[in-house]
Order: structure tokens, then sequence, then C-alpha cells
């Protein structure tokens, strides 16, 4: 995949509540980007769900299909969020455990300002989450999104009631 990536690429990430439109950010974040869009380009996405969504926090998705089966992911990547992006309205950022290292499939989209997120320092508490694009159509979209019911179901916190299903994500340039 080394090379095939464009410098910044877009992607049309299509939902059960319409589309949202992704610049990312290749130059900034390059190992997130591509494995991001080996991702994309596999069809993995396809028929996930956003699985958490806190309404004035963020929605997260890529990673759980409609029942909630967790699909296998490719080795977890290294984290860019030293990259000097910050996790601001809008922007798209990689989940991940505890673990600075352990970012797979799952992202989040924020829905306000999360500085707190942001890398402060090399410790695992400090290092924060890699941003590695924004929304640049259908923030409407996303705000529909955070404005779903959600609640519990077995080990999974803000659920929405009804999926959120991401039909796919196609990359457009």
């Amino acid at each position: 995949m080394q090379g095939k990536t464009p410098s910044n690429p877009t992607v049309c990430l299509k939902t059960s509540l319409g589309d949202i439109t992704l610049a990312l950010f290749a130059d900034k974040a390059p190992i997130t980007v591509e494995n991001f869009i080996s991702y994309v380009e596999s069809g993995f996405f396809n028929d996930t769900i956003f699985h958490r969504v806190i309404n004035n926090f963020m929605i997260q998705g890529g990673g759980f299909t409609a029942d909630m089966t967790q699909k296998p992911t490719q080795a977890p990547i290294k984290n860019e969020a030293a990259a000097d992006l910050s996790n601001v309205y809008g922007t798209i950022a990689m989940a991940r455990t505890g673990v600075v290292d352990s970012a797979t499939a799952q992202f989040f989209i924020n829905v306000k300002d999360n500085l707190f997120l942001d890398h402060k320092d090399d410790t695992p508490q400090g290092f924060g989450y890699a941003v590695f694009g924004k929304v640049i159509a259908g923030m409407d979209v996303v705000d529909k999104i955070r404005q779903v019911e959600t609640g519990t179901k077995d080990m999974h916190d803000d659920l929405p009631a009804e999926a959120v299903i991401i039909d796919s994500i196609e990359l457009i340039n």
C-alpha cells in the first residue's frame, strides 16, 4: 500500500442518516491515514455501526457490526498524536485503549473541542489521540448522530438505541 495513498485524500462516509465527507491529513499523520485508507479499500467499514455516541463529546465507530460482533483488525499502528493536530470540533481521530500505540480501525469524530485529548507529553496519560482529518461536509449528519437516543446493552454504554449504520466509506480522490 506504500505510496498509493493520495497526498491528502478525501473519503465519503455513507451512513443510515446521511453522508459525511472527510479530508484526511496524510501530510501530518501519514501512518494513520495510510492505515485508515487500507481499511476503506478493503471494505472493512461496510455495515459497521457507530457503537459509542456521547452528545457533547464524540461519536465512535469502525469496529462493530449491528449485532455487536467486533470485527478482526490489522495490527495496531504508531500513535501520531504528537503531529500538532488538535481534537477540535469536526475532526476525526483514532480510538485506542490505554496503550499508546493500540489504534487499529476504530475512529471518532469530535462533536466539540476536546483539547484534553491532545498530546501533552510522552507518558501513557499525556500522549493523546491522533487526529488525522476533518469533516468538510455533512456536519449536519454528525449532529443527527450525536443526538440519537442511547442506552446500555451487555457491556456497551452509550450505544444508540437504533443502530446508526456505516453503509460504506469510499475514497473520493
